[in-house]
Parts: C-alpha cells; structure tokens; sequence
C-alpha cells in the first residue's frame, strides 16, 4: 500500500507524518485482497480550514482509496489533526468493510 499525503494550510511534520503512516497503514490488512494486479494508493490530505480562527473544528483530515472502479473516501473535520486522522481512519475502515461484504453477497448470489 502507497500512501500519498498533501498538506494544505498547515505545516507536515515529520511526526504528523509518522502518524497517518501508522494509522492508515493499519488499514493494509483490509486492503491486501484488492492489492493482486497493483499497488492500492490512499491519498491523505491535512488542512487547516481558515486561517484567522483558533479554536473550534478547523483542521481536516480526508483519506481517498480507489478500488477498481469504486472509490472510498472518508473525512473529518476537527481541533486536534490527531483526532481528525483518529476519525478518517475509522471510517474508512467501515467503508472498506462494507465494500468487502458487498462484493462477497455479490458473489453468493451469483
């Protein structure tokens, strides 16, 4: 699994970095099936939404993993870049899952 980050509005630390690596990288488990004919890419990106407030939900997470011809995407916004990828990752999982079970059902009934 490729992951690609981008960050908008808002500096990528080697830190931050490290951790949507560890925390979407965790989503490879789910992800191996997919991954026979190439590689599967997650495109990561972190922003801060505006640049004149300080509190409140102004960072955003967004994660997008193309499978064959569907396309996942997952996104949050929230104070904290930590709790927004925390976020994103959950429910990319659950998106990937319930791809997973369609595709099986799909198969059953076929």
């Amino acid at each position: 699994m490729k992951i690609n980050i981008k960050a908008t509005n808002l500096e990528l630390t080697p830190p931050i970095r490290e951790y949507i690596e560890n925390k979407i990288g965790s989503l490879n488990r789910f992800l191996k099936r997919f991954e026979n004919k190439s590689e599967v890419e997650v495109f990561v990106e972190i922003a801060r939404t505006t640049k004149h407030h300080r509190h409140g939900n102004v960072l955003y997470a967004e994660a997008t993993v193309p499978i064959g011809k569907k396309i996942l995407r997952a996104e949050h916004f929230d104070w904290d870049i930590r709790v927004a990828i925390d976020k994103v990752k959950d429910k990319l999982q659950k998106e990937i899952k319930k791809y997973k079970e369609k595709k099986i059902v799909k198969r059953r009934n076929v």
